[in-house]
């Protein structure tokens, strides 16, 4: 029995985290919506231009295509200017689906070009990733 028990303890011991905890740190109420996390670097020389298309462009086609956009910021961090925003999703092939629609968007595509042309780039680098809420987040209503 010690064998058994000392073999279930090195077992926890070495298995990846992902195998025994995936589940223990989440919001019980967690469903399949969740936000994501958007990052860009913006090409500082373009600021402006950047800020004029997304603002009067990419908002305008995000909402066509129904996305659901939380909240805005601009940061600066170790040198690197950074455009970030959250999205609201109802689950992931949503978010894929409109994802698709909205990159294949022949507008999208002809003022991207235009920018391109006329600016350079304006981003530098792009980055998604979704977010899974914690148990211990304040907004998670099962935390005691």
């Amino acid at each position: 029995m010690k064998v058994f028990f000392a073999v279930v303890l090195f077992a926890f011991a070495i298995a990846p985290p992902a195998l025994y905890s995936q589940t223990t740190y989440l919001c019980a109420n967690n469903t399949k919506s969740f936000q994501e996390l958007r990052v860009y670097e913006v090409n500082r020389v373009n600021r402006e231009a950047f800020h004029e298309r997304f603002a009067d462009h990419a908002l305008r086609l995000m909402k066509k295509y129904r996305f659901k956009v939380i909240d805005m910021w601009e940061s600066e961090s170790d040198g690197r200017l950074q455009f970030i925003y959250i999205l609201s999703w109802p689950d992931k092939k949503t978010m894929e689906t409109r994802w698709k629609a909205f990159r294949g968007d022949d507008e999208w595509a002809k003022i991207k070009q235009r920018s391109v042309e006329k600016y350079g780039d304006l981003l530098l680098s792009t980055h998604g990733q979704e977010l899974v809420r914690v148990s211990y987040s304040p907004a998670c209503k099962t935390r005691k």
